[in-house]
């Protein structure tokens, strides 16, 4: 990416500075998507520690002094929390400023923000789909949603010029960008995102409960797969708890048909039917080859980990052979 010869909007105001505002003001910046950038947060130790970073032109105490002036307010916090978020700073926004927020819940954030934001405003819900299982203003990068998709949700009477303005605001820190009522990103995220986390949720929970399975044991012999669960469960409590009440519909619906899959597989392991499950195995194959296909995973093997070199010295033995 190359720095944009004129900047998209003239002040960027940030409320919240996790992991997905704080890599939006380092993107924001990096490519001179914005004259300025101001950020606040609710703790004074993460606006503390976001002065210590630099990654912003100003912090600021309060939510109210972040919007001043600002032309582009995206909410970074829980979904649970826009709505209370959007009552606190409608008064005060700029007339004509774009609001939106990065929530992966869209349905919610529109009932919960919208009555509380001024006409002469206008909002544009976002979800920027990209992450990692860390949180807080150090976990942030520049390069997080480069090749990662942005999904706008505006409602039906949002302003054109609005949302393509802020479709080139993502576009610009490397994003892919779509437009898709809020209804329908809810059902495609909980398929995609939201019952995986919860069912990585379950699986870990489910091992640390397990009577005849040590902690221990769990944590020496994880497996890749198990590894790759404990990432996921270990993303931010706060964030999907309020991602499974605000979409419960959907996530409830896609666990239904997940739980008639696995009834399936039930059935195929206990008849002893290898076809059915080869078939099953297949094709869920070839859905993971799509994905690295259109550039959305890499290919490396075992997802990029690194392996450690053969040790130096020969290992003991561990027994003789009969012959020696």
């Amino acid at each position: 990416m190359s720095k944009l010869q004129q900047p998209i909007y003239n002040r960027l105001a940030l409320i919240g500075a996790g992991l997905i505002g704080g890599s939006i003001a380092r993107a924001a910046r990096a490519q001179g998507a914005a004259r300025s950038i101001v950020v606040t947060a609710r703790s004074p130790a993460t606006r503390k520690r976001v002065a210590e970073l630099g990654f912003a032109d100003q912090v600021v105490e309060s939510n109210a002094a972040a919007i001043d002036g600002a032309d582009l307010v995206i909410v970074c916090v829980p979904v649970g929390a826009c709505g209370d978020v959007a009552r606190e700073i409608g008064p005060h926004l700029m007339k004509g400023a774009t609001v939106s927020d990065v929530g992966s819940v869209k349905g919610a954030v529109l009932r919960d923000m919208a009555p509380h934001l001024p006409p002469s405003v206008h909002f544009v819900p976002a979800h920027p789909v990209a992450g990692t299982e860390n949180s807080g203003p150090d976990s942030g990068f520049a390069e997080l949603f480069v090749n990662r998709w942005c999904i706008l949700t505006p409602p039906e009477n949002a302003d054109k010029a609005a949302i393509e303005r802020l479709a080139a605001f993502w576009s610009a820190l490397g994003a892919n960008v779509e437009t898709m009522p809020a209804d329908h990103h809810d059902l495609v995220l909980a398929v995609t995102s939201h019952l995986p986390h919860l069912i990585a949720y379950t699986i870990v929970g489910t091992a640390d409960e397990l009577g005849e399975v040590t902690r221990s044991e769990v944590l020496k012999f994880s497996a890749g797969g198990f590894r790759d669960f404990t990432r996921i469960a270990a993303s931010d409590p706060t964030m999907w708890r309020d991602v499974f009440l605000a979409n419960k519909d959907a996530v409830l619906e896609m666990l239904g048909r997940f739980s008639e899959d696995l009834s399936g597989l039930t059935r195929a392991m206990r008849s002893g039917d290898g076809d059915a499950l080869f078939e099953h195995f297949t094709r869920t194959r070839a859905i993971r080859r799509g994905i690295v296909e259109i550039g959305q995973d890499s290919p490396v093997p075992d997802f990029g980990r690194t392996h450690g070199g053969l040790p130096a010295e020969p290992l003991p033995r561990p027994y003789a052979a009969d012959n020696e």
